[in-house]
């Protein structure tokens, strides 16, 4: 497979290095020629712009900073559109917007029947040199199957997520988890420290307790999350969860320290124990969620 490689930055250079040798010819192309040396010391050809690249290609794959990069790069002056027949596929790598996604792959497909996959990737550059990536891949499903090989020269865990622009939803979904579950715990660890407590010693207390050993996707992904919220021997009833909780949000009170995150699940559990969930299990105060969003996650899951 000839595959023609734009964006050579501190992720696309170690995740183009390990795609290199996984195809029969590779190219390369940056506006800094000079990033891509050691990927022209491996093998690869350059290319002076997408549009020549994407006539010499099998296969385009993108990785760029912005949204506005990927759509010049797809369709600006000499850009991949000018280049890509019919029989192409163009992957963006890019963690891009969900409207961009939307109009490439429209584009791409009615001005010259070209299939375009989103596919952004999660892990970091180490992940990035270490091969140890998710490729979260949305589009055409035939289109996947026959770039895998690729993809999985690049990253451990490829996964096809569904229709284009699912591939988008969820790395955006993944991106903003990771800052709301930083913002957690720098809230809970201010206020704990600012009570005298040495930060080692809570970070510790938190990570061996349920805090930090509950992982907080496992169970969605596995399948075995709560679809019912009837107490049983094992619950931990809504009403305890709201005492812990206000008795936290007022220690930090009580020390001037803002807890703003703590304080919105507080209300959330006010709310959920009005409703008379108080007896049920704690994670009951998600239906208040799920009634704003118009969707039931348990009716939603599929084996």
């Amino acid at each position: 497979m000839k595959v023609g490689w734009i964006g050579a930055g501190n992720m696309g250079n170690p995740m183009a290095v390990n795609m290199l040798p996984a195809a029969s010819e590779f190219r390369v192309h940056d506006i800094r020629p000079e990033v891509t040396a050691n990927l022209q010391e491996m093998g690869a050809e350059w290319s002076d712009s997408p549009a020549q690249m994407a006539r010499d290609s099998d296969v385009v794959v993108m990785s760029l900073p912005m949204p506005h990069h990927v759509e010049a790069v797809c369709l600006g002056p000499d850009g991949i559109m000018e280049g890509v027949d019919s029989d192409s596929i163009v992957i963006d790598l890019s963690t891009n917007a969900s409207d961009m996604i939307a109009r490439l792959q429209r584009e791409f497909m009615e001005q010259k029947g070209v299939r375009f996959l989103d596919a952004p990737v999660s892990g970091g550059v180490q992940g990035a040199i270490d091969q140890d990536l998710c490729v979260m891949v949305g589009g055409d499903e035939e289109a996947y199957r026959e770039v895998k090989p690729i993809l999985d020269a690049m990253g451990d865990k490829v996964m096809y997520c569904g229709p284009s622009g699912t591939g988008t939803t969820c790395k955006l979904m993944n991106n903003v988890v990771g800052a709301m579950i930083y913002s957690c715990v720098v809230e809970v660890l201010t206020a704990g420290v600012k009570t005298g407590i040495d930060l080692k010693t809570l970070a510790t207390a938190i990570a061996g307790s349920t805090g930090g050993k509950n992982r907080p996707f496992d169970a969605w992904a596995d399948g075995s999350f709560d679809r019912s919220f009837e107490a049983d021997e094992k619950t931990f009833y809504l009403e305890l969860a709201l005492k812990d909780v206000r008795l936290a949000c007022e220690l930090g009170a009580l020390n001037g320290v803002p807890m703003d995150i703590a304080n919105l699940v507080r209300q959330r559990l006010v709310e959920g124990n009005a409703r008379g969930w108080g007896r049920d299990k704690m994670f009951a105060y998600r239906t208040l969620q799920e009634e704003r969003a118009d969707v039931v996650l348990g009716d939603l899951y599929r084996e």
